[in-house]
């Protein structure tokens, strides 16, 4: 009899100690992305911090909610829109594609492109520069100090020291 009670327990016990164990999963795993949502919504009072950095009552309250729709089954796509749809579109930090955004999300593509293009322009100036100067010499005209110069820094091989820049190994006849 003191045996069967004894194995009944301890089976009881295990039981237990593995509804413990799924219930910290579950929490962890509720922590885990409640705290990831609330990396990308701004607290709508600081503006410029998340509402898991913020300390903001509003910010509280809105970690909250993102608990309580995640333990009510409610997926990531679901909450993002709930709070888009109650506290507006700035509230998250990753706004959607749309016309009104477009400037937003192509700006940098924009800076990047003008950015290229000023240094492509640089780029054959300096080229063209260089060109003009090697026409005027074989003209006889002569070169200023700075036009000397930049063709002696075009003209002049690297030091070799041992170690040559992949470059100039790259040069035709090297």
């Amino acid at each position: 009899m003191w045996h069967n009670w004894g194995l009944r327990s301890w089976g009881e016990t295990f039981l237990t100690m593995e509804n413990e164990e799924d219930a910290v999963k579950n929490t962890r795993l509720v922590e885990a992305r409640a705290r990831n949502i609330s990396h990308n919504v701004r607290c709508t009072e600081c503006g410029s911090q998340s509402i898991e950095d913020s300390q903001a009552d509003i910010a509280i309250l809105l970690r909250k909610l993102i608990r309580d729709e995640i333990r009510a089954g409610k997926s990531d796509k679901d909450i993002f829109k709930k709070l888009e749809n109650d506290y507006g579109e700035t509230v998250l930090y990753a706004p959607k594609f749309d016309m009104q955004t477009a400037a937003l999300w192509l700006s940098p593509i924009l800076v990047a492109g003008a950015a290229a293009g000023v240094w492509a322009y640089k780029k054959h100036k300096q080229n063209t520069n260089v060109h003009i100067m090697a026409l005027n010499l074989v003209r006889g005209v002569a070169l200023t100090p700075k036009e000397k110069e930049t063709m002696l820094d075009l003209l002049t091989p690297p030091p070799s020291n041992g170690t040559t820049p992949s470059w100039w190994r790259r040069w035709p006849g090297q």
